[in-house]
């Protein structure tokens, strides 16, 4: 009895998973806004059969499959007229304020005021279906609070403010440049183009462009590389999916064809690039789950911090960084790479071996004495990130009891990067562990390839 009991309990939980499966999405495809934004694009000569909008457990809005997508096929082929480009800004009204304007703006600007000045003229905007589809609000580090600015890992942390800053000072940057706008605007400019309303636009441009080169012109300064893509910016990221995707010039359509395929009822994804997790974080505002990229960074000051007894560390953290070897110091989950470990190596050595510097970077190898030396630097390293991660974790569960919606999400996005991070650095350590037996193992790797910074 107890054992039909267990085969029914497991055949229950069969049915169970496989309902599970079937609700894991809900069709957007009828919702007023989603209806509108086919019919935008269906008249400026998109088709559509293969995908439909849809929101899923796991990432949010992404695209569904209807029916299965073979290896090598077509997957979205989306004409220039539905690409929203700097061409399209600079045919607009705002054309004229653009062209005259000196010095001259950058494409990204450009960009951005009009999102901004689109959104304020609601429906009588042509690009309405589309801006009432963006979200309102991101998880990008620009829109992080100070309480959830003090929970990233030290190197996302200023890379994070830098961020924040940057959107701040375009902004500064070019107030002269709004207020000329205050003819063709219905409000005070200063009451339309605030910082907030750019920080939108910016993130909008920056999480859901695509890379399309466009050729230069004499009004705006730098490279123009960016198209927002309506439907197709639907798409969400998996680390694991390959496509191509390209502007074709015969078609005048940005095209996306699959590599591998997707099953009928299935999410679509496409890959946004080899990005680490913090990458991920600071350009999109999202984590990616079993991510073969994540890595942890190691500082500069924490190298600092923990070999602080060494008076001759100064001069060797100068050697490095003229070496060009501070960046990218990292660990994985089967160890720390290869860069890192060769810098703790040139770091165990003592200031009287000056002469062998160069060629320990060079790959030279050191006696047992400094390779045990090494390891026991790297395992400190590991875990005083560990232990910030755990105290990152703790002070980010306080805040999720005690936060809006908006603070929440921007947490959530911020815990699922340091519970990542608490895996890499306990699999880091179980490594180190086995190459302490093993010591010729670590000396055996190859330089490894520098992660995505």
């Amino acid at each position: 009895m107890r054992d039909r009991g267990h085969r029914a309990g497991r055949a229950a939980r069969k049915r169970r998973q496989k309902q599970e499966s079937v609700l894991q999405s809900v069709s957007l495809c009828h919702q007023p806004q989603y209806v509108r934004l086919m019919k935008f694009l269906h008249q400026r000569g998109f088709t559509s059969t293969l995908l439909q909008p849809a929101l899923f457990t796991d990432t949010g809005r992404g695209l569904q499959a209807l029916k299965s997508i073979k290896p090598g096929q077509l997957v979205i082929s989306l004409p220039e007229s539905c690409l929203l480009t700097t061409s399209t800004v600079l045919d607009s009204y705002l054309g004229q304020y653009i062209k005259s304007w000196k010095p001259r703006l950058s494409p990204l600007v450009a960009l951005c005021v009009f999102l901004v000045c689109e959104r304020h003229r609601g429906e009588a905007s042509d690009w309405f279906p589309y801006i009432d589809v963006l979200p309102t609000t991101y998880t990008c580090p620009a829109y992080f609070t100070d309480d959830v600015m003090a929970v990233l890992p030290t190197s996302v942390r200023r890379r994070a403010l830098e961020q924040r800053e940057a959107v701040r000072e375009l902004h500064s940057f070019n107030r002269d440049f709004f207020r000329s706008l205050q003819p063709i605007v219905s409000r005070p400019v200063d009451e339309l183009l605030t910082y907030e309303a750019l920080r939108w636009a910016w993130c909008s441009v920056n999480t859901r462009s695509v890379f399309m080169s466009h050729p230069s012109n004499s009004f705006l300064f730098g490279q123009d590389v960016y198209a927002l893509a309506p439907f197709l910016d639907l798409l969400n990221h998996r680390p694991d999916v390959q496509v191509k995707a390209s502007f074709n010039d015969t078609t005048r359509c940005y095209e996306i064809r699959s590599v591998s395929g997707t099953l009928r009822y299935q999410q679509a994804f496409i890959n946004y690039g080899s990005h680490d997790s913090q990458r991920l974080m600071l350009e999109y505002g999202f984590v990616a789950p079993c991510n073969p990229n994540s890595v942890v960074y190691v500082d500069t000051d924490l190298l600092a911090d923990v070999l602080g007894g060494d008076k001759s560390l100064d001069q060797k953290i100068k050697f490095l960084r003229e070496n060009n070897f501070l960046h990218n110091l990292t660990v994985s989950s089967e160890g720390p790479s290869w860069r890192l470990m060769t810098a703790l190596r040139l770091l165990s050595l003592p200031q009287t071996l000056y002469h062998h510097w160069k060629a320990v970077l060079l790959g030279q190898v050191v006696c047992e004495e400094r390779e045990e030396r090494s390891l026991q630097t790297a395992k400190t390293l590991c875990r005083r990130l560990l232990q910030d991660t755990h105290t990152a974790l703790d002070k980010i569960a306080h805040l999720l009891r005690h936060c809006d919606q908006s603070v929440r999400e921007q947490l959530d996005a911020v815990k699922s990067l340091r519970q990542e991070e608490r895996c890499i650095l306990g699999g880091c350590l179980e490594a180190l562990e086995g190459t302490a037996r093993h010591p010729e193992e670590l000396l055996s790797r190859q330089p490894d390839t520098d992660a995505v910074s």
